[in-house]
């Protein structure tokens, strides 16, 4: 009864910019430069994603240009001293790269790039082959979605479903991205059900349940 979920490839972006293993350092940065990304995914074969590499791994070469780590700093930063000696993109790139598939749901994607602490996904296919690339910005598209598209999907998925007898008598206002629920119903135990599924609808900010039950006998 639930509204189907947005997935990765509802808001993706198809179009990516990636390099290969074997990509020079100089290379990925005016490829950076050139489609103002700060990050890319590494390919190998016939597009499978093993890595990734971004402005931060490159970085480390900036960071210890003039200065030779100690040794106590070269045992806490091995990764990174390693990264400020690599010259190809197969020595610089982070591996193996986080990734997500098409299907997963919006919040999955979310949850994921929050454990992670990444500001973006390469989405790939069962093989693991490229498929696209999602971002934090792209998990925020759902919430420009016009108000009374969300006010029909609420009213066809949510209201016309739990309340086949009483739906003529709810009303639902969206405004903002916030519903709000009014109206009588027969069955006030299916109160909270409505509120809390109208939440789950995609682009939904926040939900007022204002729906009340039958006067008591």
């Amino acid at each position: 009864m639930a509204p189907t979920p947005y997935t990765v490839n509802d808001v993706m972006t198809k179009t990516v910019v990636a390099v290969t293993r074997d990509a020079q350092f100089k290379e990925i940065v005016a490829a950076m430069e050139q489609w103002k990304v700060t990050a890319m995914p590494v390919l190998e074969g016939e597009g499978r994603v093993v890595g990734v590499i971004s402005e931060a791994d490159l970085l480390t070469k900036e960071e210890f240009h003039d200065t030779e780590p100690g040794l106590i700093e070269q045992m806490q930063r091995l990764g990174d001293t390693a990264k400020a000696a690599g010259v190809s993109a197969e020595e610089l790139m982070t591996a193996p790269a986080i990734t997500i598939h098409a299907d997963a749901t919006l919040p999955q994607a979310a949850r994921v790039m929050a454990r992670q602490q990444v500001k973006r996904l390469p989405v790939v296919d069962a093989a693991g082959n490229l498929q696209g690339i999602v971002s934090r910005a792209d998990l925020l598209k759902v919430f420009l979605r016009p108000d009374d598209d969300i006010a029909v999907e609420i009213r066809r998925d949510v209201v016309d479903r739990l309340f086949t007898v009483s739906r003529r008598g709810v009303r639902v206002e969206v405004t903002d991205g916030v519903v709000t629920l009014t109206g009588s119903v027969r069955d006030s135990g299916l109160i909270p059900v409505a509120a809390r599924l109208a939440q789950t609808v995609e682009g939904v900010v926040g939900v007022k349940c204002d729906l009340t039950g039958p006067p008591p006998e």
